[in-house]
């Protein structure tokens, strides 16, 4: 097999406290080893040319698989979310979205945990386990029903999946598409308190109690929340949780003057649940950063608010608005790899996300301090319904490597 040695790079390793100057040697579709390692003779040398070199992002549910956008953002793997046209209920289905991405990019399906995601039948998940999916999900949709719920839970846990789960209450959220507050009182939305997610937390994190299963709750945005996170881990419970940057970094002002393209699921939340979201990032308590891209075009945008669909365009600035943290203090650059990529491929059960010998050879080079301007008109994704439309950042990804081979 082919060797591959990367010279001259700075490595954001996620098992390491700071970015260090070292070698990746790669042999074939794996990494070899990575730091301080001697290059072999017969290997090809690449030079880094002084970037950092960081194990390829790892996008933990993403609503469309979306090549250019991926290739723009560094993203190596996608787990995709089972809100598709035909939810992804079915081993066929299953099958088909794993091979959507070749050779470009791994595309990880996450099964529907009930048929349709309709909440009330559980799917077959043994068979579209062996056919490719790496998680269940319950989608977009929180699974109301209890006892449904904990099928759900001893089933996955008995096969050693982790369930991916939405939180929030749908007894109160059904109508609404905005978080309770001066800002969508004044505009007039369909609202929700933001206790909805706390409740809905709260009722699965005692049903994990329960069974012992692992569950991931994608989207944490509220400081109720992240406080009932915070005590499931204490307890030893396999609780995890995530978060997208349109979360770190917006409120619900966002929504004035009825922008469409801050219309999203869980809707963004007021200042205090904001800054609540920065402080469970720098403390450990969340675990992955994804950008739950979901490009939607002027037929799901250009609609009145309450009827827009939810969704943005994450995939492009996922990185870029990441490294924020960086810059502001609040993680060093090797934990935020390890937000972005050790740990989502250690809940997809996946060889990759980091440097250790037998990892796959899935890496991005860098430049941190790389200036551009986020515009809509010009995104790479299928649609540009990005929030963030004309923010200045810094940071991209220079070079992809998939699988020991430079896309």
């Amino acid at each position: 097999m082919s060797k591959i040695a990367i010279i001259n790079g700075r490595l954001a390793d996620p098992a390491g406290d700071a970015l260090t100057p070292g070698v990746v040697l790669i042999e074939g579709d794996r990494i070899v080893a990575a730091g301080d390692v001697a290059v072999p003779d017969d290997a090809q040398r690449v030079d880094a040319q002084g970037l950092v070199v960081a194990p390829g992002l790892i996008d933990l549910g993403v609503f469309a698989t979306d090549k250019p956008a991926f290739h723009f953002g560094g993203i190596t793997r996608a787990a995709l979310m089972p809100d598709q046209r035909a939810p992804l209920d079915e081993v066929g289905l299953i099958r088909q979205a794993t091979r959507a991405g070749k050779p470009d990019f791994w595309v990880h399906p996450i099964a529907a945990a009930t048929r349709g995601l309709q909440g009330q039948e559980m799917a077959e998940m043994g068979l579209m386990q062996m056919a490719g999916a790496k998680a269940v999900g319950t989608g977009r949709q929180w699974i109301s029903d209890s006892g449904v719920m904990l099928r759900v839970l001893s089933y996955a846990s008995g096969l050693g999946l982790t369930v991916i789960a939405h939180a929030e209450d749908s007894g109160l959220t059904a109508k609404a598409v905005a978080t309770s507050g001066e800002t969508a009182t004044r505009l007039g939305l369909p609202h929700a308190p933001a206790c909805a997610e706390a409740l809905a937390i709260a009722r699965d994190i005692m049903l994990v109690r329960e069974t012992g299963a692992a569950i991931h709750f994608r989207l944490v945005t509220t400081q109720a929340g992240f406080g009932l996170i915070r005590a499931a881990k204490a307890e030893g419970l396999k609780v995890t949780c995530g978060i997208s940057p349109a979360y770190l970094y917006l409120n619900d002002q966002a929504v004035t003057d009825f922008r469409t393209f801050a219309r999203l699921s869980p809707p963004l939340r007021d200042e205090r649940d904001r800054q609540a979201s920065l402080t469970a990032v720098a403390d450990g308590t969340v675990d992955v950063i994804t950008s739950s891209h979901d490009p939607r075009g002027p037929e799901d945008k250009r609609l009145p608010f309450a009827d827009a669909a939810p969704g943005m365009a994450g995939a492009e600035t996922l990185l870029a608005l990441s490294l924020n943290l960086v810059r502001d203090g609040q993680v060093t650059i090797n934990r935020l790899m390890t937000l972005l990529s050790a740990n989502p491929a250690k809940i997809l059960g996946v060889d990759a996300g980091g440097f250790k010998a037998g990892s796959a050879a899935d890496l991005i080079f860098v430049d941190p301090d790389a200036p551009w301007i986020v515009d809509s008109a010009k995104m790479a994704a299928a649609a540009g319904n990005t929030p963030f439309d004309r923010l200045p950042v810094q940071g991209r990804a220079r070079r992809i490597m998939k699988g020991g081979v430079f896309l």
